[in-house]
C-alpha cells in the first residue's frame, strides 16, 4: 500500500490595505481584518488535520495565520522569511504609473537578474523559495503530512515556475515566460509535494 500523496497548500493573504495600483512587495502593509476573518473561516473548514504550517513574516500573512489558529488550534504556524514577497526597493509604496515605462522595461529586459527599485532580483527570490520548497518536500515525506504556506502571489508564482521546470536546473525565466496566475486574495491552490 502506497502512502497518500502529500500536498503543499499555497494560501495568499487577504486584500491588503493599500490603494490599488501601488507597488508593494516587502512593504509591510496590513490586510483588511474582515477579509482576513472570512478567508480564515473558509480555510479552517477546508484544510486537513495535522498540517505543517508556515507563514511569511509580513503582517498581512501573519494576521491570517493567527486568525486561522484561533479557529483551528491544531494549525500552529511558524514564520519563515523565505516565504516573504519580493523586495522592490525604492519602488515600494509608489504608484506603478509613477515608476515609469523605462524602469519597468529595464526589469523585463533582464527579468531574473535586474533588481527592480534596487531591491531583490527574481533569481534571489527563486533561490529562497526553492530552498523552502525542498525543505517542505523533505518534511512532508519524513512526517507524512501536508504543508501549509500562508504567503504572497509572487511566492506562489515562484512555486509554479519551479514545479514547471523541475527536475534539475533550468535557465532563468524571461518576463514572457513568467506565470501570471496566482491565488486570489484570501484564496489558495495546492501542488503535489511527491
Amino acid at each position: 500500500m502506497t502512502a497518500p500523496q502529500r500536498q503543499l497548500w499555497l494560501v495568499r493573504h487577504a486584500q491588503p490595505l493599500i490603494a490599488p495600483g501601488h507597488c508593494y512587495g516587502a512593504l509591510d502593509v496590513p490586510a483588511d481584518p474582515a477579509a482576513t476573518t472570512h478567508s480564515a473561516r473558509q480555510l479552517a473548514s477546508a484544510l486537513p488535520q495535522g498540517l505543517i504550517a508556515h507563514h511569511s513574516p509580513l503582517q498581512r500573512c501573519e494576521l491570517l495565520a493567527h486568525t486561522l489558529q484561533g479557529l483551528r488550534p491544531d494549525l500552529v504556524s511558524k514564520p519563515d522569511a523565505r516565504l516573504a514577497e519580493m523586495d522592490f526597493g525604492a519602488w515600494e509604496g509608489r504608484p506603478w504609473d509613477d515608476i515609469g515605462h523605462t524602469a519597468l522595461d529595464a526589469w523585463t529586459a533582464d527579468f531574473a537578474a535586474h533588481r527592480p527599485g534596487g531591491g531583490e532580483n527574481l533569481a534571489a527570490v527563486l533561490a529562497r523559495v526553492a530552498a523552502a520548497l525542498q525543505a517542505a518536500r523533505q518534511t512532508a515525506r519524513r512526517q507524512q503530512r501536508d504543508v501549509l504556506w500562508i504567503t504572497h502571489a509572487g511566492v506562489a508564482r515562484c512555486v509554479q515556475w519551479l514545479v514547471q521546470t523541475a527536475p534539475g536546473p533550468s535557465p532563468p525565466p524571461r518576463a514572457d515566460q513568467w506565470p501570471l496566475a496566482a491565488p486570489a486574495f484570501g484564496a489558495w491552490s495546492t501542488i503535489a509535494l511527491d
